[in-house]
């Protein structure tokens, strides 16, 4: 797989673009996640036309439109900003990201949470900044987290889940909107679906089966390969549980009831309940079924991206 192309706020990456001409470089997204990805630095305050220092901003007035003002001198920098961020958007479409890092709490970047200053001068955590409350709608199928969240395991895990997917997607998607490429990516992910969303996959699962309706029923490619696309992502928002997780475990289990020892299936069910009840690790259940998904050479688990979604390197599933 190449390198995946991951949207990120600039001044995550160390470079010295905030508004007190600062940094706030992340190790993890630069020197760890940055083996696996290709970033596309974006800082909108200094990309629209603001100096490095530059006074202070915040966002004021209607959660849902707020404007983008300077703290001292009370300049209102909404126009300057949405100016900027239209012709962006349209730049980053051509860039194929796969998702994007945003930097908290920002008045431009944040992606939640960002205080709001009502007309009193009072603060509420409800909006997200210009920017990046644009980049969502324009790509609303893209995955998107900030660098505070990503300090959770479990966000951490689910992101960089999703942004391999997405990578996934896209590779299909340059070789051709065709029900055969569709059919194998829905059966890869079967499990990986399963983890995340059973009602997803489900939904899922209908869309790739209308290629047996009548020719006159069927939507065209591009509208049904958007539509899988969209619930996809959204399945995969959803966080996979242990309970969710250790049915699929139970699942592939049952994969190999009949090479098994009584022993052997014991000690698999041990680990899964262990695993249920935040013992330990996802990792090692999943170890070894991926052993003896080699061992008894099962194709259909072995191409199952649930077993590899992501580079072991990264160490995501070794949280209990």
């Amino acid at each position: 797989m190449e390198r995946i192309r991951l949207g990120i706020s600039s001044c995550l990456l160390g470079q010295e673009v905030r508004y007190d001409g600062q940094h706030k470089l992340d190790h993890f997204l630069r020197d760890t996640l940055g083996q696996y990805v290709e970033y596309v630095p974006v800082c909108p305050e200094v990309e629209c036309g603001l100096p490095i220092p530059r006074e202070a901003m915040r966002l004021s007035g209607d959660p849902a439109s707020p404007h983008l003002i300077t703290i001292r001198t009370q300049r209102d920098l909404t126009d300057q900003m949405h100016g900027w961020i239209r012709p962006r958007l349209l730049e980053l479409e051509r860039e194929a990201l796969c998702g994007f890092v945003f930097k908290s709490k920002s008045p431009s970047s944040g992606m939640e949470r960002v205080k709001v200053y009502d007309h009193n001068g009072v603060p509420h955590k409800v909006g997200s900044g210009l920017f990046a409350a644009a980049f969502m709608r324009h790509f609303p199928s893209l995955p998107v987290e900030e660098d505070g969240r990503l300090h959770d395991v479990r966000l951490r895990e689910n992101f960089i889940e999703r942004i391999f997917v997405m990578q996934r997607w896209r590779e299909l998607l340059r070789d051709g909107r065709r029900m055969g490429n569709l059919v194998a990516f829905h059966t890869r992910h079967k499990l990986l679906m399963l983890a995340h969303s059973p009602k997803h996959y489900q939904e899922m699962g209908r869309i790739v089966a209308r290629d047996t309706s009548p020719q006159g029923d069927r939507p065209r490619p591009m509208e049904l390969f958007a539509h899988y696309e969209a619930l996809l992502m959204q399945g995969l928002k959803l966080l996979a549980t242990p309970a969710k997780s250790a049915n699929v475990l139970q699942h592939m289990m049952g994969y190999f009831k009949k090479q098994l020892t009584a022993d052997e299936k014991q000690e698999l069910r041990e680990l899964i309940d262990h695993y249920r009840l935040g013992l330990i690790p996802l990792i090692v259940p999943v170890t070894l079924i991926a052993h003896y998904v080699r061992k008894f050479n099962t194709s259909y688990l072995a191409d199952q991206v649930y077993l590899n979604p992501h580079p072991l390197e990264l160490q995501l599933r070794n949280h209990a």
